[in-house]
């Protein structure tokens, strides 16, 4: 299921559309958790929980004592909620629960939290839940699709964030959307007032450097600008706890791809290539500038250079080099 579908979801669960099972699994824990906490918050007042609201652990519980809860009536309410939380752990014993799902009672209101798996699709579990419930898939998202995320997740409240800015989250927090959705919370809160993220508020408030991070590194390699990536670089190597080497050169790596993507475009325009490369329209100018500095042939030798490096940085082909050192060289060689 994409971002879209799961949006579709939760403005259903908002507008108190309903349905009586809700199969949340996969990677991304941030939507599992978020989806549950919606659907408990919507379904049910505060009066209401404390008869209509069961919460169980795949650990301690059996798929009969699911069952169970569920075939019970809710009392002075027109719906109860039944929360399964960690329901991976139960394993193969969860298809038992396929016989309820294909005749559920529709005042139960059944939320399983099957983090980090999925269900086998070609099981009967998987194929009954869909009749008459909702199964979310939720999958990781791609680096290059977080940007945007976080601008959709700050526009709902009104928050506007600086394209640099962004940048610097995304370079530090990754993919992992609890990590980001908590500290685009804390800076809320912080510019409650002004409702703009800027870089300067995000180094102030969160750590980050905004003139020493993967992203300037990427920006000064493109620029051919050898002295400021170096000095990114011993930054960077002098923090790696927040900057671990193999990080950076999956960024740099990516970086590249995304370059000789863009010499393969036919069509240059700045919204296409901001479509395909998945980057905000304000940073195009730097991937056409790095395009005009590294050529296809030029790219693919780096690309093997970071590959190279990338498995000197786990100790193969080369001791006692520091990352620093590692990172120094092969910045000098892609420049060079």
């Amino acid at each position: 299921m994409n971002l879209q579908e799961i949006n579709s979801v939760i403005s259903k669960i908002k507008n108190k559309v309903f349905s009586p099972i809700y199969f949340l699994m996969g990677e991304e824990t941030y939507y599992i958790d978020y989806i549950t906490e919606l659907i408990d918050n919507e379904v049910l007042s505060d009066d209401e929980k404390n008869f209509n609201k069961t919460i169980l652990y795949g650990k301690d519980s059996s798929v009969e004592d699911l069952i169970s809860c569920c075939k019970r009536y809710p009392m002075m309410s027109k719906y109860q909620v039944v929360i399964l939380k960690e329901g991976q752990d139960l394993s193969r014993k969860i298809e038992n629960l396929s016989n309820y799902v294909l005749n559920p009672l529709m005042s139960t209101i059944l939320i399983v939290n099957y983090k980090y798996k999925t269900l086998d699709k070609r099981k009967k579990l998987y194929k009954n839940v869909q009749k008459f419930g909702v199964v979310i898939d939720c999958k990781k998202i791609y680096e290059d699709r977080i940007p945007q995320w976080i601008f959709n997740q700050l526009k709902n409240d009104n928050f506007l964030i600086d394209p640099k800015a962004c940048s610097m989250l995304v370079d530090y927090l990754g993919n992992d959307l609890k990590k980001i959705n908590n500290q685009l919370n804390k800076l809320k809160l912080i510019c409650s007032n002004s409702k703009s993220i800027t870089p300067d508020l995000i180094e102030e408030n969160i750590g980050i450097s905004k003139d020493f991070n993967v992203f300037e590194l990427r920006k000064a390699i493109g620029e051919k600008n050898l002295n400021k990536a170096l000095v990114i670089c011993d930054y960077l190597s002098s923090n790696n706890n927040k900057h671990p080497l193999q990080m950076t050169l999956s960024s740099l790596f990516n970086y590249f791809i995304q370059i000789f993507q863009y010499h393969s475009m036919e069509n240059k325009s700045p919204s296409n290539v901001s479509s395909i490369l998945g980057v905000n329209p304000y940073f195009v100018k730097d991937y056409i500038n790095a395009s005009l500095n590294y050529s296809m042939k030029d790219i693919s030798k780096i690309i093997s250079l970071i590959k190279d490096f990338d498995l000197k940085s786990k100790g193969l082909g080369v001791s006692n080099t520091s990352n620093n050192d590692l990172l120094r060289q092969l910045l000098i060689q892609i420049i060079y």
